[in-house]
């Protein structure tokens, strides 16, 4: 094997490596983001089973799913707050 052949094989590991790296950052954040709605999704669920003995529920729509999604439990905490208040 000469020259001429490890450096494209050279160069190529180094570009999937970089695109790779590149693409792990989103993911994270995708994996993030999924991890909060579902523990937010969760603990909304409870406040309502709990909630509607009390005559309190929290609808789950776009946007408390958005704000629970991003912030997590201290979304869930601002959603609940702002249910009382309106």
């Amino acid at each position: 094997m000469d020259f001429t052949m490890i450096l494209p094989i050279l160069i190529g590991v180094g570009i999937l490596f970089i695109v790779l790296k590149l693409l792990a950052l989103p993911m994270k954040l995708i994996i993030k983001l999924v991890i909060n709605g579902l523990v937010g999704g969760l603990i909304i669920f409870i406040v309502n089973l709990i909630g509607a003995n009390f005559g309190f529920m929290i609808d789950l729509n776009w946007i408390t799913a958005l704000i629970v999604g991003i912030l997590g439990v201290p979304g869930v905490i601002i959603v609940t707050i702002l249910q009382f208040v309106l």
